[in-house]
């Protein structure tokens, strides 16, 4: 069975499900590790008051036993700490009170989900669209990601990120290892390694914030240890760098992603693009550089993966832009719903987990079985075998 999973829940409703479906058995999970990147989503320089409300810790109320998994379904519940302050607003049982006491939403605004989602479901009270496309949903992703990190753990797949991007000013590059790249950029308030550019970008956050705007920017993720030939050439729904960029343009407010050089690979020679290979004695085949971040034919060729999604700016603003009353039709300004003016290295968190999950779920593909120990040694046979070749 394919790794898979669903949430539900809204950001102003009780609490966020999500139900994890083919992890194997007696993979350990460790309790502490999880909740801590929970609490790195909710991180960062630019974030709104929603975020000294909510402490995310994850209950897992299914699917785990004496701290090993069962090979049943893993439910997790992540409560929202704010829903004290909009049980009547969003109770699931009728209430009275009319328009007032529900809170009803009908000023759509621009660049959420809102009008679309009301036209689309037929719903006049634009609350019932943007309590689920809120990104508040992404602290479920982060939470199945979490343990989709784990599992890649337990195999020597390590994860990290790092903001690249905020606005104008862009961080030098740089090529630390993972455990490097999480060490300092967990010391960031903007999850970047180079301190100059932290404040930089730091300033220029809080110039946004005081001019009633925001703003976005580009996020990376690195993942190390990965073995060949996860993906698939031979349908173009088995491309790993594929699934990879659809999960990350679903992460909310992101509008493109890259894989390697990615659209600079537009303005350059196939010789400055594609990666040599090499081969070595007791290290086997491997690349020269990893310009295209360790894919190619949609597989990948045993190089770091380097994904990066770009964020655009949060569209709520202090400083409302113009929209539609779709109950009058007359123009009024759109309706504040939050107020982060960046959540940029929030959304680096939540770019490594969608991508952990991805990863994780074509090793399970690859190597699958019901089982840690027989995936195990499915693994190490796979690499005897690449050893071998």
């Amino acid at each position: 069975m394919s790794l898979r999973y669903l949430t539900a829940g809204e950001t102003h409703g009780p609490q966020l499900t999500a139900i994890i479906e083919g992890l194997p058995s007696n993979l350990q999970l460790d309790f502490e590790e999880l909740n801590f990147q929970l609490q790195r989503r909710q991180k960062g320089h630019g974030r709104g008051r929603r975020m000294q409300i909510e402490k995310d810790t994850a209950k897992i109320v299914g699917g785990v036993r004496h701290g090993r998994t069962t090979g049943a379904p893993v439910a997790i519940v992540v409560e929202n700490n704010d829903w004290k302050h909009w049980t009547s607003v969003m109770n699931i049982e009728p209430i009275e009170g009319g328009e007032e006491a529900k809170r009803r939403v009908h000023r759509p605004r621009p660049g959420h989900a809102d009008l679309n989602g009301g036209l689309k479901y037929n719903l006049k009270d634009l609350r019932n669209v943007l309590e689920r496309s809120s990104a508040r949903e992404t602290a479920a992703r982060v939470a199945v990601g979490a343990v989709a990190r784990q599992l890649l753990a337990a195999f020597g797949i390590k994860v990290a990120g790092q903001v690249i991007r905020i606005g104008s000013v862009v961080a030098p590059p740089n090529d630390l290892s993972a455990d490097e790249l999480a060490r300092l950029t967990e010391e960031s308030p903007v999850r970047v390694v180079d301190k100059e550019t932290e404040r930089q970008m730091m300033e220029l956050i809080d110039q946004t914030k005081a001019d009633g705007d925001s703003i976005g920017g580009v996020v990376e993720c690195i993942v190390e240890g990965v073995p060949v030939g996860l993906g698939s050439h031979v349908q173009w729904d088995r491309k790993l760098d594929g699934r990879i960029a659809q999960a990350v343009v679903s992460i909310n407010a992101f509008k493109g992603c890259e894989i390697g050089i990615g659209f600079e690979a537009g303005a350059l020679r196939g010789s400055q693009v594609h990666d040599e290979i090499m081969y070595e004695q007791g290290r086997g085949f491997y690349r020269a550089t990893n310009r295209l971040g360790g894919f190619e034919g949609g597989m990948t060729n045993g190089m770091p993966i380097v994904v990066r999604g770009v964020m655009k700016p949060i569209p709520t603003l202090y400083k409302p832009l113009r929209s539609v009353d779709i109950d009058t039709k007359e123009p009024f300004t759109a309706q504040v719903e939050r107020s982060d003016a960046c959540a940029v290295p929030a959304a680096s968190v939540v770019m490594e987990h969608v991508v952990a999950w991805e990863v994780a779920k074509a090793f399970l593909e690859k190597f699958g079985g019901d089982s840690m120990e027989e995936i195990r040694a499915n693994y190490d046979n796979y690499l005897a075998q690449v050893e071998r070749y």
